[in-house]
């Protein structure tokens, strides 16, 4: 899926399907994780975080299943 670039130290890049619920982030080291079943308004709170690296910790990372992809 197409991600977009975030100005972060800790995160590179997102993407979101909305079909699928699926949130993909780029890590500052360059790995990517899929999260399943991550609703709109998450998606939406993560690309208005004042700190996209500790909202990701705090809302995303543990919240969320996920695979590695990349």
């Amino acid at each position: 899926m197409p991600r977009i670039p975030i100005h972060s130290s800790a995160v590179n890049s997102v993407g979101y399907d909305p079909r699928t619920k699926a949130l993909d982030i780029e890590y500052a080291d360059g790995i990517v994780y899929r999260y399943a079943r991550v609703p709109d308004r998450i998606f939406r709170q993560l690309l208005r975080a004042p700190s996209k690296g500790r909202f990701v910790n705090s809302r995303i990372r543990d919240a969320y299943p996920f695979r590695r992809i990349g």
